[in-house]
């Protein structure tokens, strides 16, 4: 035998707590934070994923950087805009190209 008891809700933001722990940070970006994804070609697993966000990492101005193997993309948050060619020359030093 189980006892249910209905606990009042708050409304709902879309968080397990309704947001009352966090707000909307989870969601927002930080502020004055640029995020780009670039096309990585040839990333097939965790060590590839690891190259090539070491690499990225290494860079001025980068903050986060998030690989993906499986979508061959990598998600990368600087305090400033990016040069492409800084990223494709860290992506090239890794043995990957960026598309």
């Amino acid at each position: 035998m189980s006892a249910h008891t209905e606990l009042p809700q708050a409304e709902s933001t879309g968080s397990c707590c309704g947001g009352a722990c966090h707000g909307d940070t989870a969601t927002q970006a930080a502020e004055g934070a640029f995020t780009t994804v670039y096309e990585i070609k040839g990333m097939t697993c965790g060590h590839c994923e690891g190259a090539v966000s070491g690499e990225i990492s290494e860079l001025a101005d980068v903050t986060s950087v998030q690989a993906s193997a499986a979508t061959g993309q990598v998600t990368v948050v600087s305090t400033a805009p990016l040069d492409e060619e800084s990223i494709r020359a860290a992506v090239d030093e890794a043995g990957y190209e960026l598309v």
